[in-house]
């Protein structure tokens, strides 16, 4: 798979930013997603070295609308943590 299918798009949430100054990242990424792969698809897409992934997958919350029911989509997070030598994201760099 291409870096690209594998990283879907950053999170950009209060609590995501507080990590940007620690080399913290966070990612949607697919789902059948390994954090081997997803190591792989961030040291590729910025040039940048990975010291650990971290993934979370969030289960879909129920909502109501009148009397139908259905689940949000379930989604998959990583949070990437470079390394102190590793030059920082520039797609970030506007956030701090």
């Amino acid at each position: 798979m291409a870096p690209e299918d594998i990283i879907l798009r950053p999170v950009l949430t209060e609590k995501a930013t507080d990590g940007i100054a620690d080399k913290r990242y966070t990612f949607y990424v697919k789902r059948n997603a390994n954090k081997t792969e997803i190591k792989i698809a961030i040291e590729k897409m910025f040039a940048v070295k990975v010291k650990s992934v971290n993934t979370v997958t969030q289960r879909g919350k129920l909502k109501r609308m009148g009397r139908n029911e259905g689940y949000t989509p379930v989604r998959k997070k990583a949070i990437v943590t470079l390394t102190e030598d590793s030059k920082a994201i520039e797609y970030f760099s506007a956030l701090q």
